[in-house]
């Protein structure tokens, strides 16, 4: 049985800060799965120390003396991390002019801590199932069997369940690595913790650069407390770290601290998903979805307002108005009751030729209406990749270019957020 006393060692021997029992209870879990070798899936949001928890299972097991690294699987090319966990022979694919041995060999007899290894492409996913399994790897270019004894350590911010239901992620290799549990809580539900981690950052700042340290008043406090910090623990040291810079009062109080607090519906994911109360599982196909959904409704006015133009022989002030939700975004602004009253050159009426027969009319009508609607769908097509690269670009401003943020508040990998740097061609 592990005492409170043997936990609060723990805490202060790998710098964790907290008493919340959520905190308790991950770290107590920790300690009982190090002295085995089964494998431990920790989750967790990004920036909630999944990683400390890493070191913790390391450095108390019976592997101690052997090398640890930590690896993040997000951050490798998909073309070259089974070169980096596997190694490989030379003259393997082009630019191996040498033989390099991998992660899994470099750490036999240690430990490997694969971070989001909910990014890891599905051929890797296969590889590493062998490993788990039977110790068993082959190098990139190899055709030889190699015996390897690591104990791997994963984590995720991502939800691994959805992700085999999507055929993301192997259900095998999921069932292989959450042998043992382990959930390391959000910031905002560890209640005091927030403000003894903020204590602590504002007194590192103050010991570092010789300042006096910067202290909160109650009201402060609390507002602390009630954030719900996305970004969790890296965001409250950002916090601290500006406030100790920036502030010349040290007694802050609830007004001062509001203005380094971010509003959180500014984030990307909140903005997408707005009124749902449940956590999104944010992804590109949903940015796709949201905008697919708006273009369909367009669409379908837009078809209403071909429909009763032609019945009424011609666009009038009537049915502008009508229909005057579809010019809202046009550059102009909204179209003013005048204005859709005013005759216009660009609102060309859809007059028929008297001339013609009817039969003939219509059919002319409606091949100039399909040709209409391809090069609307055309245009949509290009509105939708114009959007994405929109929210990229409104993402690296935020996080002053730092992709790793930028692509954890786009719900992206960084691996995913590079290739749309590159397709968009974005400096």
């Amino acid at each position: 049985m592990i005492t409170p006393q043997e936990i609060q060692s723990v805490k202060q021997r790998f710098g964790i800060i907290g008493n919340s029992p959520l905190l308790n209870h991950a770290i107590q879990v920790a300690m009982q799965a190090s002295p085995t070798d089964m494998t431990v899936l920790i989750t967790g949001e990004s920036g909630s120390g999944k990683e400390s928890f890493s070191k913790i299972i390391h450095s108390l097991s019976l592997r101690k003396h052997g090398k640890f690294i930590a690896i993040n699987c997000g951050a490798i090319p998909e073309g070259t991390i089974d070169s980096e966990l596997f190694g490989h022979e030379k003259g393997s694919f082009t630019g191996a002019h040498e033989a390099r041995k991998g992660y899994f060999e470099v750490t036999d007899g240690g430990s490997i801590f694969l971070d989001e290894i909910g990014e890891m492409p599905l051929g890797t996913q296969a590889r590493l199932l062998r490993v788990l399994e039977n110790g068993e790897f082959i190098k990139v270019g190899s055709s030889k069997v190699q015996k390897t004894n690591v104990r791997v350590i994963t984590a995720t911010n991502v939800n691994l369940i959805k992700a085999v239901e999507k055929g993301k992620f192997r259900e095998d290799l999921y069932y292989r690595l959450n042998t043992v549990p382990i959930f390391v809580p959000p910031l905002r539900e560890r209640g005091e913790d927030v403000v003894l981690l903020f204590r602590k950052f504002t007194g590192d700042f103050s010991e570092k650069y010789h300042v006096r340290p910067i202290s909160l008043d109650h009201e402060a406090q609390q507002l602390l407390m009630r954030y719900a910090f996305p970004g969790n623990i890296r965001q409250l040291k950002n916090i601290a770290e500006q406030i100790s810079l920036l502030e010349e009062t040290r007694e802050v109080n609830a007004q001062i601290l509001s203005r380094y607090l971010p509003q959180e519906s500014s984030r990307l994911p909140m903005a997408i998903g707005a009124g749902s109360s449940e956590s999104i599982d944010f992804s590109e196909r949903d940015i796709l979805y949201k905008v697919l959904f708006d273009m369909k409704k367009d669409m379908n006015d837009l078809k209403k307002l071909v429909l009763e133009s032609y019945q009424n022989g011609g666009i009038n002030s009537s049915i502008m108005q009508k229909h005057q939700g579809l010019f809202e975004d046009i550059d102009s602004g909204i179209i003013s009751k005048e204005a859709a009253e005013t005759p216009s050159p660009y609102a060309m009426p859809l007059v028929i030729d008297s001339k013609k027969s009817t039969a003939s009319a219509e059919e002319d009508y409606e091949e100039d209406v399909i040709e209409d609607i391809v090069h609307e769908e055309d245009d949509s097509s290009l509105s939708l990749e114009r959007k994405e690269k929109e929210m990229i670009l409104k993402a690296l401003r935020k996080h002053n270019n730092k992709r790793k943020y930028a692509a954890g508040d786009l719900g992206i990998s960084e691996r995913t957020l590079y290739r749309k740097i590159k397709q968009y061609e974005i400096e």
